[in-house]
């Protein structure tokens, strides 16, 4: 069976760094240790936006990641601290769907500057659809540094500003 992300990325997939091709071509259930730092929204409706998709607190913190991978896709559960932020992820149409808390979210993915990056197509809340252009300050971005497998994810809408801003890494080994 061939991994979630390469299928989607196709032979682009080689391309990316190695520690980013072990997290994502691992079969099984995984577990990844790091550190992340997250910095918090504080506008009312970043708060509910950042409840409702189950974001991580502020603050830098141990963080660990487990990922189990099967043929319906992976779901990850993201330990920051004491918070838990669990995703399930599947391809559809070529695309990388997320359902995060309330949320799923349709990611384009694409291996650029020795890296990988996600970038919001489509989102629904509740199974709303919501306009695209409330998601273009959405961007996440996965690399190695030094060894390690780096991650940076940031969110920010309309009105709302500034919802999460993540970044780390974490140990794959």
């Amino acid at each position: 069976m061939t991994a979630l992300f390469e299928r989607l990325l196709g032979g682009a997939f080689e391309t990316l760094p190695a520690c980013v091709r072990r997290l994502h071509r691992a079969a099984g259930t995984h577990r990844y240790r790091g550190e992340v730092e997250v910095e918090r929204g504080h506008h009312p409706l970043a708060r509910l936006c950042a409840w409702a998709t189950r974001l991580p607190p502020e603050g830098q913190v141990p963080i660990e990641v487990a990922i189990a991978a099967d043929a319906d896709g992976e779901h990850w559960s993201r330990h920051v601290g004491g918070h838990v932020m669990p995703s399930h992820l599947r391809e559809r149409g070529g695309l990388l769907h997320e359902r995060l808390g309330l949320a799923t979210f349709v990611f384009r993915l694409s291996a650029r500057e020795g890296g990988l990056e996600w970038s919001v197509v489509q989102a629904r809340a509740l199974g709303v659809p919501l306009p695209a252009r409330w998601f273009v300050g959405v961007t996440a971005r996965e690399s190695e540094v030094d060894g390690h497998y780096h991650f940076e994810v940031r969110a920010a809408l309309p009105l709302a500003g500034l919802l999460v801003h993540y970044r780390g890494w974490l140990d794959v080994g």
